[in-house]
């Protein structure tokens, strides 16, 4: 005996047709159907292909098309034949659209665009995270932006506020007692940016930092000394990479942000 047949058929990769066939499949325990998937569906010949197959298998068909004319096409074609088919998409867009007076934009595609563009913003806050404080310096090689700074200069924040741009961001921390890594010196100039800041207010952002964790403020970290010779070993680096620096002395980190993104679209 033959199994009974779904087509799914989409304009797309058929994913969210065959989502929902399943699901309902999945209603009658998921025995004794076959599915077949038609994705890239794009124009009446291709329907009017899978319409012949449909036929020839005395099948049903579900489809997921955004186009009006190839929605209306489709359903034509399939009562001139006396097949089963069921829109899944067209009654939910024409509701929503007489819902909220809204024009939909008919465009195939579009869930998995989203959804790339989702993986993309995930992949990157995890770069961020593993690549972070100069953890791994091998992520230099590998990041869109490389931000260089003494502590305190909001890297981590960047990092994250631009991985949510779907930027991949590796921070390097600058110590005089610690070479940078090389990586550093072998990527292009214009994609490592520096972070300086005013010795006066590190110091106090130092200084609360300390007073938060509970430890004396007086201790060399806060030390405007040390502040001044760790800038100076800044300067001296970002020099010899030879790429640009932003001031973040008196920038919120959206504002840093911004002047990043201006130099990446520039670039």
């Amino acid at each position: 005996m033959n199994l009974p047949i779904i087509y799914v058929v989409s304009d797309s990769v058929g994913e969210t047709a065959e989502l929902v066939t399943k699901a309902a499949i999945t209603q009658f325990n998921g025995s004794g159907m076959k599915m077949k998937t038609f994705p890239f569906v794009e124009d009446e010949e291709n329907i009017a292909e899978v319409i012949t197959l449909i036929k020839l298998d005395q099948a049903m068909v579900a489809y997921t098309l955004v186009k009006p004319e190839m929605r209306k096409y489709m359903k034509e074609q399939a009562e001139q034949e006396d097949i089963i088919a069921i829109d899944l998409m067209g009654p939910l867009m024409d509701e929503i659209q007489r819902f909220t007076g809204k024009t939909p934009l008919c465009e195939p595609g579009l869930v998995r665009k989203l959804d790339e563009d989702y993986f993309k913003k995930v992949e990157a806050i995890e770069f961020a995270v593993k690549y972070d404080d100069g953890r791994d310096p091998r992520g230099i090689l590998k990041a869109d932006i490389v931000l260089v700074g003494v502590s305190r200069t909001s890297k981590t924040p960047l990092s994250q506020y631009l991985a949510h741009k779907r930027i991949k961001v590796a921070n390097v921390p600058v110590v005089p007692e610690v070479d940078p890594p090389e990586e550093l010196f072998k990527i292009p100039a214009e994609k490592c940016i520096g972070l300086k800041i005013s010795p006066d207010k590190l110091n106090n952002i130092r200084r609360e930092r300390l007073i938060s964790l509970g430890l004396n403020d007086n201790a060399s970290y806060a030390n405007i000394e040390r502040i001044k010779e760790e800038l100076l070993f800044f300067e001296k680096i970002t020099g010899r990479i030879g790429c640009p620096v932003i001031d973040v002395t008196n920038k919120a980190v959206e504002e840093t942000a911004k002047v990043i993104l201006h130099h990446i679209q520039k670039k």
